[in-house]
């Protein structure tokens, strides 16, 4: 049976799960896209939203007003 090169829903990380340095993660990113943001600095946003998505955060969560 071949595997599928999607990942089920399940498998998705999700802003409950048990990783202890999310919430940390979250904080880096929100502190540097708000750098980013007032640099006017495209580049440095695209590379965060790629960051993100590698450590499975929605953009939301970093880039919604806190």
């Amino acid at each position: 049976m071949a595997s599928s090169l999607f990942m089920s829903q399940s498998e998705l990380p999700s802003e409950t799960s048990a990783d202890p340095r999310r919430p940390a993660l979250v904080q880096s990113l929100r502190s540097r896209y708000a750098d980013a943001e007032r640099r006017q600095d495209a580049a440095a946003k695209q590379a965060l939203f790629q960051e993100a998505v590698y450590l499975g955060i929605r953009p939301e969560e970093f880039t919604a007003p806190g």
